[in-house]
């Protein structure tokens, strides 16, 4: 027996410590509810962790963001609901119009209505806007400029096309000879395509001033040559390459669409574009009524004799095909947003069940654990007890 140093003593203090500190352990993850309360438990678990719970957080926000994008849908396409209404009603109109027993009269009262109309059309196609941005003004339509000093204009082109340079040789316009109606007064007499830029095919045409290059597979493209044509001042046929001195080059720089972060990393978006609606868009802006004395004036659709009331209809028709192809393509945007949305839920619901897999203590296991911890604890604290007072039995000895 020894009383200088107490073996049995350090042994039961060191088992002591070490039961104590996993019941603190214990009792942090009892407390916290977490099995990873601080590196040291599971540094790579926490690692993993932390990346997991950046991505849940992400994944929150790009569902808000695809709610946002449905709501601008929405919003885009309510209001081209209500354009798509005033064209049934121009289109009743331009019937009515049509009608051989109208007057000269009455054609005034129907052209009065058509020009409230478009100029109502045009009202809400340069005012519906979401967070204070315009929709319907070609703002995220895909933007296309001309090199060069040609006045030409890109007004849009199909998501089909691959951004990049277009380069047309030659292009010539003339009158055309035999118009079926107004908007076949020109026609393309030829073009040529610089081989490789344009799909293999491709053709073009006219419709009022507008040039329109269409090939396989939805790729389409819509120049305007309204300067053009005016700077001809009627002298035909318009050579707008200029005797190929200067090609038509059209920059498709593949951007203005509005982006839709549809998910919790980088390049993980959604691209939508929303045309231009307008009436020259649509083709109703062949009549020119002046107002006032200053020959100020604006342009609508012209009902106001029984043939150009004939070519409305028939105007009409394509400007209700054209709105309806919009809508069709933000349905279409609609769908994939709401699809997304489901699928970031689902996505979000497994990562959180994975995450809480390495974050989240089990509770009835880590109770089972306490309870054995604190035993232990409390039979170190005796046995210290016990091996404290060995040293005084050596009092026995020296009686």
């Amino acid at each position: 027996m020894r009383i200088n140093y107490n073996v049995s003593a350090m042994l039961a203090n060191n088992k002591l410590a070490n039961n104590d500190n996993l019941l603190s352990k214990s009792l942090e993850r009892l407390s916290s509810g977490l099995k990873i309360n601080s590196a040291k438990d599971n540094p790579a678990g926490l690692a993993m962790a932390k990346r997991m719970n950046a991505q849940l957080e992400s994944l929150e926000v790009a569902t808000q963001s695809a709610g946002d994008g449905v709501s601008i849908i929405e919003t885009a396409d309510g209001a081209m609901a209500e354009i798509t209404e005033m064209l049934q009603r121009m289109n009743e109109l331009a019937v009515k119009s049509a009608n051989g027993p109208y007057s000269e009269n009455d054609r005034k009262v129907i052209q009065d209505e058509v020009k409230q109309l478009t100029e109502e059309i045009t009202r809400v196609a340069e005012t519906t806007e979401f967070n204070g941005q315009k929709l319907l003004d070609g703002t995220f339509s895909l933007k296309g400029y001309v090199k060069g000093n040609l006045d030409v204009k890109v007004s849009s082109y199909s998501e089909e096309v691959t951004a990049k340079i277009y380069t047309v040789n030659e292009l010539v316009i003339e009158e055309n000879p035999m118009p079926k109606d107004d908007s076949d007064r020109y026609r393309v007499k030829s073009v040529e395509f610089k081989d490789g830029d344009f799909p293999e095919g491709a053709t073009a045409s006219m419709r009022d001033n507008m040039l329109t290059i269409q090939g396989v597979n939805g790729f389409k493209m819509t120049l305007d040559l309204s300067k053009v044509i005016a700077d001809a001042n009627g002298t035909f046929p318009i050579d707008v390459t200029k005797g190929k001195a200067e090609p038509l080059v059209v920059d498709a720089t593949g951007i203005g669409p509005m982006v839709v972060q549809v998910g919790a990393n980088e390049g993980q978006i959604l691209e939508m574009d929303i045309p231009r609606v307008s009436l020259s868009e649509m083709g109703l802006n062949n009549f020119y009524v002046k107002e006032g004395d200053d020959g100020q004036g604006v342009w609508t659709l012209d009902v106001s004799t029984e043939e150009t009331a004939t070519e409305a209809i028939k105007r009409i028709d394509g400007a209700l095909q054209y709105v309806s192809g919009i809508r069709g393509r933000l349905g279409a945007y609609q769908n994939r947003l709401e699809s997304t949305i489901n699928s970031l839920d689902i996505t979000s619901e497994n990562m959180t069940a994975a995450y809480s897999r390495i974050m989240d203590v089990d509770m009835a296991e880590e109770m089972t654990n306490y309870t054995t911890y604190q035993v232990m604890t409390q039979a170190a604290t005796s046995m210290l007890a016990q091996a404290n007072e060995r040293p005084s039995q050596v009092l026995q000895l020296l009686q």
